[in-house]
């Protein structure tokens, strides 16, 4: 699912849903259609009680999204394993952010309601929604995931640090190496930038938050203490840890470390570049897929989790749970091989708290 359905998915805000606007409306499609598959499957030879829903990227976020659904309080989901690659979104919670984005999104369209909104011709909305957003600030998203007191009654992080979700499912997920660097400003290479560029998503966050986030958690220390050695490393293990790789970190404790987790380290293992091993389709290697050996073990490994709940792929290491230990399968081009979760960190625990907001 692509965040640039913009307004067509992903209005919200306190002016918009008292004027009867439905937020989160790509996440009520999509739990829409997966009830649709409990009704119907049937019909075509498949079982509803083995259904297993996957997700990269913003799909991944997505997936987090349905298993936190209405913090739980509605039952069991609408399926029953899960698959998250690299699940990614900026968490939108605030109110001010949402109201600030809806009422740009009337502005555009010179409107002042949503039933004003409603009347304006798809196409025009669409060019809209184009210049709305064109204007994110480099690496940021204007659309997405809400807190909107029902289907995202908190952040998705919240719901599963605090038990309110489905624990009935098998899940397995996976980050790549450098999740955030494609995402990450070069424009930003002072501290003053640093600071001012995690303020954007965030307008209404406190000084302190702002100085626990820049001085204690990521300080500028460039010598390979904390990960990185210079101001572009800093910020994209930043982005990577807010936006995609805490989120595994999420979902594996959550489920009381009773996940499958994998680590895609094939270098760079920038965000995206897992995909075409997940979709390959044969032949010799190319400069998509370099180790078409890793590809089909991931194929085999993501095949055999949807038929058995469990992991494996002929002639690999055994698929270990992530335990007590903290365990993932690393992916690497020269070996596949267990080592300790790089998200079982300090960063991740304070992100969960969510203190943005």
């Amino acid at each position: 699912m692509n965040y640039r359905l913009g307004a067509f998915g992903w209005l919200s805000g306190p002016s918009f849903q008292a004027q009867g606007g439905a937020a989160n409306a790509g996440l009520l499609d999509q739990r829409f259609s997966l009830e649709w598959v409990q009704q119907y499957i049937g019909l075509f030879g498949g079982d509803k009680d083995r259904v297993t829903v996957m997700g990269e990227s913003a799909g991944g976020g997505s997936v987090m999204h349905q298993i936190t659904a209405y913090g739980g309080s509605q039952g069991s989901v609408p399926f029953q394993q899960a698959i998250s690659q690299s699940p990614g979104f900026l968490p939108l919670a605030s109110n001010y952010r949402q109201e600030q984005i809806y009422n740009q999104a009337l502005q555009l369209n010179n409107c002042t309601s949503l039933q004003d909104l409603r009347q304006v011709p798809t196409a025009l909305i669409m060019q809209s929604n184009i210049a709305q957003i064109s204007e994110a600030s480099y690496g940021w998203f204007v659309y997405g995931p809400v807190v909107d007191g029902d289907f995202a009654p908190a952040p998705a992080g919240q719901l599963l640090a605090q038990g309110r979700f489905d624990k009935s499912l098998r899940v397995m997920v996976g980050h790549n190496s450098d999740e955030g660097l494609i995402f990450t400003s070069p424009y930003v290479q002072t501290e003053d930038l640093y600071e001012e560029y995690f303020r954007i998503p965030f307008p209404g966050v406190s000084s302190a938050v702002v100085y626990y986030l820049a001085q204690q958690l990521y300080p500028p220390v460039f010598d390979g203490t904390y990960g990185y050695i210079n101001e572009t490393q800093r910020t994209s293990l930043t982005l990577s840890d807010l936006v995609f790789t805490c989120n595994t970190f999420y979902l594996d404790t959550a489920f009381a470390n009773r996940t499958y987790a994998y680590l895609f380290s094939i270098p760079p293992a920038l965000h995206g570049q897992d995909v075409p091993y997940t979709y390959y389709t044969g032949g010799p290697p190319t400069t998509s897929v370099a180790n078409t050996t890793v590809a089909v073990a991931m194929q085999e490994y993501f095949t055999s989790f949807v038929k058995t709940g469990q992991p494996s792929a002929k002639g690999m290491p055994v698929f270990n749970m992530y335990g007590p230990n903290a365990t993932i399968l690393d992916l690497n081009y020269t070996s596949i091989s267990h080592i300790l979760d790089d998200t079982a960190n300090q960063r991740c625990v304070w992100w969960q708290k969510a203190l943005y907001f």
